[in-house]
């Protein structure tokens, strides 16, 4: 399994991934649960397929018949379930607000 960076982008695909763990998901349906573009979306599931966390599955259908081409299904490894949830944990605690920490000032503090 190789590792993975996890954008924010990336935290998003695999929170939808882990809502139901064993459901495929087909990339029309993931691009309207994230709201990304095709070239968005895709390149994350090629590099999460590619690393091993997501499994493809081509539909078997007769395109003619359904009046649309097979859909790619995936759905998360057993390594991926693990890896998503990890990084996911990862990815809450490194944005979580944390009592006594000096945010940032908002760049109109100050000025008048």
């Amino acid at each position: 399994m190789k590792d993975v960076r996890v954008t924010l982008a990336v935290a998003t695909v695999l929170r939808i991934f882990l809502q139901d763990p064993v459901e495929a998901r087909y990339g029309y349906d993931l691009m309207q649960l994230t709201g990304y573009p095709s070239g968005k979306l895709y390149p994350i599931l090629a590099r999460l397929e590619a690393a091993g966390w997501l499994s493809k599955e081509v539909e078997h259908v007769d395109p003619a018949t359904a009046g649309r081409p097979a859909r790619r299904h995936y759905r998360l490894t057993g390594e991926g379930l693990v890896a998503a949830r990890r990084e996911l944990v990862r990815v809450n605690e490194q944005v979580r607000f944390q009592p006594g920490a000096n945010p940032a000032p908002h760049p109109a503090a100050g000025t008048t």
